[in-house]
């Protein structure tokens, strides 16, 4: 049994009554932090799929929620808890339900608090598989689905009715980077009598916390910045202890269920995360900025750039621009705008491409037919995902390096 927690949301209130208060970077560090016995410094990793109780009665107790401890791995584990409180403390929820990917995160929430017949806004500017989870499977199982503009707030209003439940959103957005006013897009759920539901994966908590902005839910995928290396698959939802219960009780029955090996590595890549957010936003300003003067580039997509058009409301939300940049190439030689931006991603020598995005390793993508190749033309076309747009997630390799693997762009 786990005998000592340290930083743990349960606790945060005692902790900031008696002026105990810590900077996030020491969250990131120390939050959520538990030791066995054997006192060690580094969260143990629990490889197990079921506990052990002393009686029947105690299994009795634990299986019936008036004992708190664990039971089976597939709801309860220590390290996923460490992790979820961890994140829990960096977001400011009062808790986190960890799942097995990003996109099971979505499903846990959507199935947690919404049943046929629900109505869900969402984004048309979200990630092409969310678009297809909204669009396609979850109508199929009776939940009615308003795709509006993401930077349009008559457009959330006008599509709200006595059924909805969320509003769902990504910000910044998955390619372009748009940027919607958290505040204010809360006040509009929370008049429709729905709650908003925020995923902040493109920022993290390092740049930016959504329920200290008014938003009622949290969606990460952990696989990108949290990990920060390219190694695991996980997600997270994270709110309300009232809000999160059915959530919990879809993933308990469902098992969507985060490993604990993944967990204990998303808690070390937690510990580094606000010196890796801040060198990845650095770089990629600095790149955004050299892309607008390239001249096969006809436009940059980036919040942290002053040409962006929600660059004010942007920086009153984040803390930096983040290190997502994408941007428009010019048709050249003949070539059509798919051709051009693909012979741009085949000349990169450094820069890997795939669409995966939050590594050490900067990557490259080409949206219309990697990350939204499921989604119609048309609702590309309304989401603003043209043929020429090119996708970079800026790693930690020097920048002067990433824009000579950029060369094609110059000339």
């Amino acid at each position: 049994m786990l005998e000592r927690v340290f930083l743990c949301p349960e606790n945060l209130e005692e902790m900031m009554n008696n002026n105990l208060q810590f900077h996030p970077e020491t969250l990131s560090v120390r939050a959520g932090s538990e030791s066995t016995e054997y006192g060690e410094n580094s969260e143990a990793l629990f490889l197990n799929s079921s506990f052990r109780f002393k009686s029947a009665a105690q299994a009795a107790a634990r299986f019936g929620g008036t004992e708190p401890g664990n039971i089976y791995s597939r709801f309860t584990n220590p390290t996923v808890t460490m992790f979820q409180n961890k994140l829990a403390a960096l977001e400011g929820a009062e808790q986190c339900v960890a799942t097995s990917s990003g996109m099971s995160a979505i499903l846990a929430c959507v199935m947690g608090l919404c049943s046929a017949g629900d109505h869900v806004v969402a984004s048309r500017s979200i990630f092409g598989t969310s678009v297809q989870l909204f669009g396609n499977i979850l109508k199929r199982w009776g939940l009615d689905v308003t795709f509006v503009s993401l930077t349009e707030p008559d457009e959330w209003k006008d599509a709200a009715t006595a059924k909805t439940k969320l509003f769902f959103v990504e910000t910044p957005s998955n390619p372009l980077t748009e940027v919607c006013d958290i505040r204010l897009l809360a006040d509009i759920a929370h008049q429709a009598g729905a709650h908003l539901v925020v995923d902040n994966c493109f920022c993290t908590p390092a740049i930016q916390r959504p329920l200290a902005l008014g938003a009622d839910i949290v969606i990460h995928s952990a696989t990108k910045y949290i990990d920060g290396q390219g190694r695991c698959l996980g997600g997270a939802v994270l709110g309300s202890k009232a809000l999160m219960e059915p959530v919990y009780g879809f993933l308990r029955t469902a098992g969507v269920t985060m490993s604990a090996f993944n967990a204990w590595v998303f808690l070390k890549g937690l510990e580094t995360l606000h010196v890796r957010m801040e060198a990845h936003a650095k770089s990629a300003l600095a790149l955004a900025t050299w892309l607008e003067a390239q001249p096969q580039v006809s436009r940059v997509h980036y919040p942290g750039l002053k040409s962006h058009p929600q660059h004010t409301l942007a920086m009153s939300q984040q803390l930096s621009g983040g290190g997502i940049v994408t941007f428009e190439v010019k048709p050249t030689s003949g070539k059509t705008a798919q051709e051009s931006a693909w012979a741009l991603i085949d000349s990169t020598q450094l820069i890997s491409i795939t669409a995966n995005l939050g590594d050490a390793k900067s990557t490259i993508t080409h949206p219309a037919t990697t990350t939204h190749s499921r989604v119609t033309p048309e609702a590309r076309t309304a989401a603003g995902i043209s043929d020429g747009l090119v996708r970079i997630a800026v790693g930690l390799e020097h920048i002067e390096d990433l824009k000579a693997d950029l060369a094609l762009l110059t000339s």
